[in-house]
């Protein structure tokens, strides 16, 4: 990958969208592309991390394990995101496991390469204390969910978070239902139950990883209230 194939993926990063040219062209010289493999760890609990990470390819999911061996998976890294930016500023082992779910590439951008940026372009650490904001109330967002929220609806409105206002539309899961269930902090026999359920209710059509929804509004307002 040349560098000017690297600046265009930092260019779609928001992180990234506002910095000059110049320190644009001298992060993209000290990122480092690496190719991942499927089932592959760009990162495990316990090391330390000096560096973040851009994923240009198939999803990356970041997961802890309980004593028991039991997966829970935090986030799914989709191609153009980011990840590791707050850990790498730590420097404390990582709590979290990054695991490729296909084969990918990502780009790993140094600690010290950033902090030689944001030195030279406050607004560049301005959007990353913004990013890492937009992270924490995301985070924020899930444990409300979770305490909230039933599991019909946490698969509700993980369906509809980029549907139209209106009409049906198509939704194909980017990772397997196992692991999009720990996402959504339900076991994977829950997730093909809330499923079913809404398939019988006339709400989705499931084909394997492809999920016709016959109505964006209809299915936003199941399950109605007092049913």
């Amino acid at each position: 990958m040349d560098t000017a194939s690297i600046e265009d993926w930092l260019r779609r990063l928001p992180l990234f969208s506002e910095i000059g040219e110049d320190a644009l062209q001298r992060l993209a010289a000290a990122a480092r592309p690496r190719p991942l493999e499927r089932g592959a760890f760009a990162l495990r609990a316990g090391e330390g991390c000096d560096a973040f990470f851009v994923n240009l390819g198939q999803p990356v999911k970041l997961f802890v394990l309980s004593p028991t061996g039991h997966e829970k998976v935090i986030e799914l890294v989709s191609a153009g995101q980011s990840f590791a930016e707050a850990l790498m500023f730590l420097g404390r082992p990582s709590p979290v496991n990054a695991q490729a779910l296909g084969d990918t590439q990502l780009l790993v951008l140094p600690r010290e390469a950033m902090l030689q940026a944001m030195a030279a372009d406050e607004r560049l650490a301005l959007r990353m204390l913004a990013g890492l904001s937009r992270r924490l109330h995301g985070l924020v967002a899930d444990v409300q969910a979770y305490a909230l929220q039933s599991g019909v609806q946490r698969v509700i409105g993980y369906l509809l978070r980029d549907a139209a206002e209106a009409g049906a539309c198509l939704v194909v899961l980017p990772v397997s239902k196992a692991t999009l269930a720990s996402r959504l902090s339900m076991t994977p026999e829950y997730f093909s139950r809330v499923l079913r359920e809404l398939e019988e209710g006339g709400l989705i059509d499931v084909d394997g990883g492809r999920i016709r929804i016959a109505d964006v509004q209809h299915l936003a307002a199941y399950p109605r209230p007092g049913a």
